[in-house]
């Protein structure tokens, strides 16, 4: 991701400030509370910032955040770091092969002193799930998050169940080559706003960690630096972010492509688009902005759109991979300019 608040050369703001519905002092609550957040989040997770600022971008936006990368470079951490750094109902859910759909979604149990049915709630009922390595589960187990994350409500025996707002899930995952994974159906990626992969860290940032965590466990340490009432605020502020009629076309003219590129099988879906523009919503106001820029939204496509992507045999032959080819589709696709 390109660095935060750099405006694209050519882009006219005038009309886009003019138009902005965005109230100057929530613009201001949004960032002094992120900024407590992100450094709240930097005492445990070191040398990161752009992954940390992805993470509150998706929790901004009202997304949910896939973390994809190979055993102990933090994928938990980070997911627990975010999770704390909130004063909320958190939840954390351990993925498994014999894990059931009931143990996420919850059950209706027979309550002999009532003589009836009553509900008892799954792990996804609350405001931060974080699922752990959520591949190693079944495709079953993994397809009862369907409706929990695009909706964000719960159908158990015919009755419905509305889930607390904020609601966000962070899963990890493996890469699908790891033994005893199974891959994500094209379903369940589509629900995830966007994907990241932690890296292994710099040297320094390395060693800074062998320093902290050495000795004691930074995570244990952490306090709260807001609460969910706040975060939901947050997200209500964020809605009010102007985008522009060009910037919405650019969105749409990158999903196209992806769709009509013969280097992919799979392009960009329409849930895709609305994910890249909500993104883009929130990671302008993390900037300070109260609108969205075309720099907002190519810093995003990789993230948001990457994982959604299935590449054709050809291209996978070539040795490239679905960022490579988003990469030439903004390179390619033309930016929003005041002749639009």
């Amino acid at each position: 991701m390109s660095a935060i608040g750099s405006p694209h050369d050519g882009f006219v703001q005038d009309q886009v400030m003019r138009e902005s519905r965005i109230d100057p002092a929530g613009l201001e609550l949004v960032t002094e509370v992120t900024t407590r957040i992100r450094l709240a989040m930097a005492t445990v997770i070191e040398g990161k910032p752009d992954v940390i600022d992805t993470a509150i971008t998706v929790l901004l936006a009202e997304g949910h955040l896939l973390i994809e990368d190979v055993p102990g470079v933090g994928k938990t951490m980070l997911a627990k770091a975010l999770a704390k750094s909130i004063d909320c109902s958190v939840r954390r859910v351990q993925f498994t092969p014999d894990l059931l759909p009931s143990d996420i979604t919850g059950v209706s149990v027979f309550n002999q002193d009532l003589r009836d049915f009553e509900f008892r709630p799954g792990a996804i009922f609350a405001n931060v799930v974080v699922g752990d390595e959520i591949n190693r589960a079944s495709p079953k187990t993994q397809s009862a998050l369907l409706e929990c994350m695009e909706e964000g409500q719960v159908t158990v025996d015919g009755e419905t169940y509305e889930l607390r707002k904020p609601f966000i899930v962070m899963a990890t995952q493996n890469p699908i080559e790891m033994e005893g994974t199974y891959p994500l159906p094209e379903a369940q990626r589509d629900r995830f706003m966007a994907r990241i992969s932690m890296g292994y860290p710099s040297t320094a940032a390395e060693v800074a960690m062998l320093e902290s965590h050495g000795g004691a466990f930074p995570l244990l340490e952490m306090a709260p630096v807001t609460n969910g009432h706040t975060i939901a605020k947050l997200i209500e502020i964020v809605r009010t972010l102007h985008s522009s009629p060009a910037i919405k076309q650019y969105v749409v003219d990158l999903a196209n492509a992806t769709r009509a590129t013969p280097a992919l099988r799979l392009g960009a879906s329409p849930r895709a688009s609305l994910h890249l523009l909500r993104a883009s919503r929130a990671y302008a106001a993390l900037a300070g902005r109260d609108h969205v820029l075309p720099d907002d939204v190519q810093a995003l496509v990789e993230p948001v759109l990457a994982h959604r992507m299935i590449t054709t045999g050809e291209t996978q032959v070539a040795r490239r991979t679905s960022a490579d080819v988003l990469h030439e589709i903004v390179r390619r696709v033309p930016v929003p300019s005041s002749a639009r």
